[in-house]
């Protein structure tokens, strides 16, 4: 390290990215500290990812143990009412947080990271300012900068929050109360996870979507089977086609619909409660870019291929971003995966990210996961690059391991090159699914052709075995062309 510098890389925020870029910057060699203005573990730890996961798998049982058919047909009866505390869901929640959090933070003083609390700026080249909790300002050198500062829920104009009636995600995972009737705005993954955790202990549901369809980004055969199964047979009502032009807090809350297209109000609602799932938005304002002349982007911080930032098309030598404020794939892996990039380009070893290849999923019951494109996605590339698009379907309900559980709802669909092999996209919804993407994500990032895959060989009898089957198919049907 120069001595020149307090350190040879400072990140700005200890969320999922900036906590994976510290330990690979340790185990490269990189003298490290991280600013942190809020709490350790950003986003993912404390509000998103490892809360909401907890209340899942919580709520899940409930619906498990509640669903006297499921069980009388595997040969099991629940003698009397199956209850729960919802203090007690919370507080299991809020102990999975606290675990993961104080591991996040004692492995960086494990490996010696110095940890500076405060807002950080930056203020010019290799040097950022932090705003300590005293309000005393601090000035930290580095040889390279790192931004991770992560996201917040997107709170559209006209809604109000007031953290009790009307609430994000970001107030949801705490799980203070249960409405009686909740309104949830918007069909993403945040919406779907706690419509699915609402529905299972008992709140009657109306979600909302601006777009004419349920799911809008999801693959629309994985869409139209998840509905059928994620939202129909439960005490969820919905509405498409419709903004939340005004939601005002309050017993009862209202909410002002109108027409996504005409914007006029059609129509009324009053519920117990609203969770605003709008998606997020980048928390990048106060970082100060401008001192170096960086202009934001719809609020995310522009990078390039190397994840430099960028000033005028042209990156800034030694400042770097990840994650949810780039913009690039608001997701924890995608974030942790950005900042071991950034390392090792630091180190001489240049990396980039194939988006491409990053698997999601959604956490419902059962789950959604996809990798790659979406089936109208590819064949549009296809169209635009002039090769054809196949895709196959496998469902679980053939799959032994699915029969012996009794969850057999679900499918796996492949889309392809029918020339080469490539895999363009995978999308499954069914039990573990999240789990079983991560086989078809390995695959794309090795660029395996599906006459390859067809070879592999699958534990039996598991779940993975409805991927084996899609790959036998799909090879089956690229040869005749």
């Amino acid at each position: 390290m120069t001595q020149a510098f307090d350190y040879d890389l400072l990140i700005i925020g200890a969320g999922v990215g900036g906590h994976g870029a510290a330990l690979h910057a340790v185990a490269c060699g990189l003298k490290t500290a991280i600013v942190e203005g809020g709490v350790m573990g950003g986003t993912c730890v404390n509000r998103g990812c490892i809360p909401s996961k907890a209340l899942l798998a919580a709520s899940g049982k409930v619906r498990e143990l509640r669903d006297a058919h499921h069980l009388k047909a595997l040969g099991i009866q629940v003698v009397g009412d199956v209850s729960f505390d919802r203090a007690g869901i919370a507080a299991h929640a809020d102990m999975v947080v606290t675990k993961q959090r104080d591991g996040l933070t004692g492995s960086l003083k494990r490996i010696g990271v110095d940890v500076i609390q405060g807002w950080g700026r930056v203020l010019a080249d290799q040097k950022v300012g932090v705003t300590q909790p005293d309000g005393s300002e601090k000035i930290v050198t580095a040889k390279d900068v790192i931004i991770a500062t992560g996201s917040t829920p997107f709170v559209p104009p006209g809604c109000t929050i007031d953290h009790t009636t009307v609430f994000t995600s970001d107030d949801a995972v705490r799980l203070e109360t249960l409405p009686q009737w909740i309104a949830i705005i918007g069909s993403g993954y945040i919406g779907l996870e706690f419509a699915d955790i609402y529905s299972a202990l008992g709140s009657e549901i109306t979600m909302i979507e601006g777009l004419d369809q349920l799911m809008p980004t999801f693959d629309p055969d994985i869409a139209k089977l998840a509905q059928r199964t994620l939202i129909a047979p439960r005490d969820i009502e919905t509405k498409t086609g419709l903004l939340a032009m005004k939601v005002t807090p309050g017993n009862p809350v209202v909410i002002e619909l109108a027409d996504a297209k005409t914007k006029e109000i059609v129509e009324t609602l009053e519920v117990d409660a609203c969770l605003i799932a709008t998606g997020r938005v980048p928390v990048t304002k106060e970082l100060a870019l401008e001192n170096l002349g960086v202009e934001l982007q719809r609020g995310y911080v522009p990078v390039g291929d190397y994840l430099n930032v960028v000033k005028n098309g042209q990156p800034i030598a030694h400042l770097w971003a990840i994650g949810d404020a780039t913009g690039k794939l608001m997701l924890a892996h995608t974030a942790s995966a950005q900042g071991v990039a950034v390392v090792e380009t630091i180190c001489g070893r240049p990396r980039t990210i194939d988006y491409n290849c990053i698997p999601a999923a959604a956490f419902t019951h059962p789950e959604v996961s996809f990798v790659g494109l979406t089936e109208p996605q590819a064949k549009a590339k296809g169209e635009a690059e002039g090769f054809a698009v196949n895709s196959v379907r496998t469902y679980f309900k053939g799959n032994a391991k699915a029969i012996a559980e009794g969850e057999t709802d679900g499918m796996a669909k492949v889309i392809f090159r029918p020339d080469n092999g490539q895999l363009l996209g995978v999308h499954i919804f069914g039990l573990h699914a999240a789990d079983l993407i991560q086989e078809a994500a390995n695959a794309m990032g090795q660029k395996t052709p599906v006459q390859e895959l067809a070879f592999s060989v699958h534990t039996h009898p598991t779940l993975c075995e409805v991927l084996d089957e899609a790959f036998k198919r799909a090879a089956g049907a690229g040869a005749g062309h």
